[in-house]
């Protein structure tokens, strides 16, 4: 067995580890800002059934996700090599799902159909099925694998440092790489990207075989949220979730409405905040040797907080402003990527069940960072439009109701995770 503990690992370890996180993020932001257009104005698919479709898909793939999770356990339990081949079919499984989506045309002309709104979209249906299901397996597998190599804190950090920080290169790649390449040039390069990162990850670091011994097995896959360790850390992850959510949510809005920024900002705005989380990852990862998890991500907390209450001062025009706050924002994103991955290791350890039942984990994992996205538009959106905001008007009461929603509403829910984060602190920490 590859030693995954001691001897520090070159980049290249580290890549083979990590690598599959950037063609696995780039899926979901395509998906959701470039297809609805696509699918429009090509083949006159309304907006209402797409909107409808990609919401039915998305809750299907969340109420999927500890099950899949179980199955992601079984795998590992058959060894390494059963995981590199169920892998390998999920990695084709994506690239077909994704192929169908960009070039629905083309599949169903191959298959003898006409191609009409009617048509393409229940195509489109079992096309996003495909790429949900094999992203998500193919996730649950990668975060699988990382956490169980196991480590202190500080390896851990390392391990979810490097996946977040590619996956980031993933989302950069994907708000630009679409709009510069045609569709067919598009769908090459991703599956060329995802069989090159799979290959790579065939030769990482892989853990130990799973133990057989672990002193408290679950008996289902819910029984994870009978660990009051997980529940606590659940409760921290969630309220900081909708923080981080709300504002990714209004921020097209903000940016329109509030600063009134020339067209194309957007784009700058966006590449700006996750250039830096990216950068800032080395720094959390020393903070994170210096003062423990706990620590950094309150401090990350904090630094949001005081950034985002800056948001209420600015006014029209204030471009250079909402700048400075990207950067310093995707600063503070940097601890919500390193630390709550490390934590979730550190309570499985705790729990007894690493080497066993990390995907049953990851698989509520994944429900609430999902639940996150799901409830920050849910609940902004229809409050921003009860207290008067409509997009495109500038008026003094619907602005005010958004610069609140955008910039304090955070701040609030960022402050009642921390207060969690303190009170529960014992919980995480317990021996």
């Amino acid at each position: 067995m590859t030693n995954t503990h001691h001897a520090p690992w070159p980049i290249t370890q580290w890549l083979r580890l990590s690598g599959m996180a950037l063609p696995l993020a780039f899926v979901s932001l395509p998906l959701y800002v470039l297809l609805p257009h696509r699918y429009a104005t090509e083949w006159g698919v309304s907006l209402a059934s797409l909107g409808a479709l990609l919401l039915a898909v998305r809750a299907l793939d969340a109420l999927l996700d500890p099950w899949l999770g179980a199955r992601c356990d079984s795998w590992f339990a058959q060894g390494m090599a059963r995981v590199r081949q169920r892998t390998g079919a999920l990695s084709v499984l994506l690239a077909l799902g994704f192929a169908g989506l960009w070039l629905p045309d083309v599949w169903l002309r191959l298959l003898g159909v006409q191609v009409t709104p009617d048509n393409v979209l229940p195509f489109a249906a079992v096309c996003l099925v495909l790429a949900y299901v094999g992203a998500t397996c193919l996730n649950l597998s990668l975060q699988s694998w990382g956490t169980r190599l196991g480590g202190q804190a500080t390896q851990q950090s390392r391990i979810v440092a490097w996946r977040e920080g590619l996956g980031l290169v993933g989302v950069v790649l994907a708000s630009v790489l679409p709009t510069l390449l045609h569709a067919h040039l598009l769908v090459s390069g991703f599956a060329l990207a995802l069989g090159l990162c799979w290959w790579l990850w065939r030769s990482a670091p892989f853990p130990s075989q799973p133990r057989h011994d672990t002193h408290s097995v679950p008996v289902s896959d819910a029984s994870p949220l009978q660990r009051p360790a997980f529940r606590a850390l659940l409760q921290v992850f969630v309220l900081n979730g909708i923080a981080s959510a709300v504002p990714a949510t209004l921020v097209m809005f903000f940016i329109q409405d509030q600063l009134q920024a020339p067209s194309g900002f957007e784009a700058r705005y966006l590449g700006l905040y996750f250039v830096a989380a990216a950068a800032s990852l080395p720094l959390w990862l020393r903070v994170v040797r210096r003062v423990g998890l706990l620590q950094a991500w309150g401090l990350g907390m904090a630094l949001a907080m005081g950034v985002f209450m800056w948001t209420v001062s600015l006014a029209a025009g204030d471009l250079i402003g909402f700048g400075v706050i990207c950067a310093l924002s995707g600063l503070a994103l940097g601890a919500d990527l390193v630390v709550p991955g490390a934590l979730l290791t550190g309570v499985i350890q705790r729990a007894g069940d690493d080497g066993a039942h990390e995907g049953r984990y990851l698989g509520w994992w994944q429900v609430a960072t999902k639940l996150n996205l799901a409830l920050a538009a849910g609940v902004s959106l229809p409050a921003l439009q009860a207290l008067g905001y409509t997009p495109g008007a500038h008026n003094a009461s619907g602005l005010w109701a958004l610069t609140l929603a955008y910039g304090v509403l955070p701040c609030g829910l960022k402050f009642l995770a921390a207060w969690r984060l303190w009170t529960l602190r014992h919980v995480l920490q317990e021996n």
